[in-house]
């Protein structure tokens, strides 16, 4: 069966930098994908990758596609998957999966969103969003809040850390993110400052993504997600014992995924990359998934840092009219 594919980039600015050890991001860039069927049905994807390096990578090949083959079906489509950036490869997962009726309105539907963690910015500006946050009604339950470190001044940051603990309430899950930004010796000292405080979920990501023994080593002590070592890692996904942030639009098919959450597979928690609402309706629905199982935890959907508009909306058709001119950029 004939398949049309066509492609649309997307750009917007999140409402606020977002700094980390990483660097400072704005600015988010991606594509979207709208695959039909010669009966009408649709499928949609969404790239969006993070690094400059991914763009031009999923760039140079959905000019190659497009270049290529004017003619896709199913196996074609299928065929390409182990060889385009992950990034792409989610995309075009993500709209056979809905083809094929593995979600969606033929699959008893999308899952609504569980409640998201709420993501504090770098540096000062942490205590003004926390006393926002703790003064909202949404704080009136128990409340899971990231914050992101190792993207100030050390000493900065260390006197954060205490105004932040005497702030937050006792029913209150926090989450502590360096993105790979710290040594053995920082690490260490934040780990024995939250060792036995029952409001740490967990570190995200507190040594580089290579540090194998470092982080496991960190993990014996508190629990330690990591993030960025699976992105550079995948095949750690099947040997670290400790939670897992997965970002499932840079994983590739999402397909796995799905399975593995339908099952029930434990300590995995879904995260944003800003994403627009067509790729985040796959995001939900996980998250759902996820919090049926064993071990749920709040997913990262970093509420708030998104400006409002219809490129969020949760009709994909809405998004897709919202997005740029067809083609790629």
């Amino acid at each position: 069966m004939e398949l049309r594919l066509q492609i649309k980039p997307y750009a917007f600015n999140l409402t606020r930098p977002l700094k980390t050890a990483s660097g400072v991001m704005q600015q988010r860039r991606g594509w979207l994908l709208r695959v039909e069927d010669s009966s009408g049905r649709l499928g949609w994807g969404e790239v969006s990758p993070l690094e400059a390096e991914q763009q031009a990578d999923c760039q140079a090949a959905l000019m190659r596609m497009m270049e290529t083959n004017a003619h896709w079906s199913a196996i074609s489509l299928e065929g390409l998957l182990g060889s385009v950036p992950a990034a792409l490869a989610f995309a075009i997962g993500a709209a056979l999966a809905e083809l094929d009726g593995e979600v969606g309105a033929s699959c008893a539907g999308w899952l609504p969103a569980p409640a998201s963690a709420f993501l504090l910015p770098a540096g000062s500006t942490m205590l003004d969003e926390l006393d926002r946050l703790l003064s909202s009604s949404v704080s009136k339950g128990p409340v899971s809040v990231k914050w992101k470190v190792a993207a100030c001044e050390h000493h900065e940051e260390w006197c954060l850390l205490k105004i932040l603990l005497d702030k937050l309430p006792a029913s209150a899950r926090l989450r502590l993110d360096a993105n790979g930004g710290w040594d053995r010796a920082q690490a260490w000292r934040w780990v024995e400052r939250l060792r036995g405080d029952s409001r740490l979920e967990w570190f995200e990501q507190p040594l580089v993504a290579d540090d194998w023994e470092g982080l496991k080593a960190i993990a014996k002590a508190v629990p330690v997600a990591l993030d960025e070592s699976l992105q550079a890692h995948p095949a750690w996904r099947e040997q670290w014992e400790s939670w897992q942030v997965r970002r499932p639009l840079l994983e590739g098919d999402p397909r796995p995924l799905l399975r593995d959450l339908s099952q029930g597979v434990p300590l995995l928690m879904l995260s944003t990359t800003f994403e627009t609402g067509i790729g985040g309706r796959w995001l939900a629905h996980l998250a759902a998934l996820q919090a049926q199982g064993t071990t749920p935890a709040a997913p990262g959907f970093a509420p708030g840092w998104r400006p409002e508009c219809p490129l969020f909306s949760t009709d994909p058709a809405e998004v897709w009219a919202a997005a740029g001119s067809s083609g790629v950029p």
